[in-house]
């Protein structure tokens, strides 16, 4: 079970990812129905970060913020695994 977790929370950081680099490229308002499933699946995870952190202009630390605890969550699961 926790392998199954351990796999969702890489596919959470590549759709993560995936959103870092649409920013750069797509529209905010694009209906492109990739880009819209992208922000529906992440929006639960980087909208509660980004109203925590302090504003900082025009960069969005969020993803940053949101990997590194994807990254800490894996850690800890890989070591339960690993037992």
């Amino acid at each position: 079970m926790l392998y199954v977790v351990y796999q969702f929370l890489s596919l959470v950081q590549l759709l993560i990812i995936a959103r870092v680099i649409l920013s750069w490229v797509a529209s905010p308002t694009s209906r492109n129905s990739v880009v819209q499933l992208i922000r529906q699946v992440t929006d639960p995870i980087l909208v509660p970060i980004q109203s925590i952190l302090p504003r900082t202009g025009m960069f969005d630390l969020s993803p940053m913020v949101a990997l590194f605890a994807i990254y800490v969550l894996q850690n800890l699961i890989a070591g339960a695994i690993m037992g």
